[in-house]
């Protein structure tokens, strides 16, 4: 499976979207200051995920995300309450 996953940063409250196969070690690398671009930004609490089968269309609905507005306008409409966590 692969997981497309939002998390949300406790230090500024920003939103980061991303893609992996292993969800637990993913969120792991970013709480543990592994991963770069979110290095500075920790700790993060996971609020949303969804899971495919194809590396392919997690890959496309990321990028859909992070793209288009209204998609992520959408999701965020959808995860409203639990973009308060954290």
């Amino acid at each position: 499976m692969f997981y497309v996953y939002v998390q949300k940063s406790k230090k500024d409250g920003k939103i980061y979207i991303g893609v992996t196969s292993n969800l637990r070690r993913r969120f792991w690398e970013h709480n543990t200051g592994q991963v770069e671009s979110t290095r500075y930004r920790r700790p993060f609490v996971l609020i949303y995920y969804e899971a495919y089968r194809s590396l392919e269309d997690a890959k496309e609905r990321e990028r859909k995300l992070k793209q288009f507005k209204n998609t992520y306008a959408e999701l965020k409409k959808r995860i409203k309450n639990s973009l308060q966590y954290g």
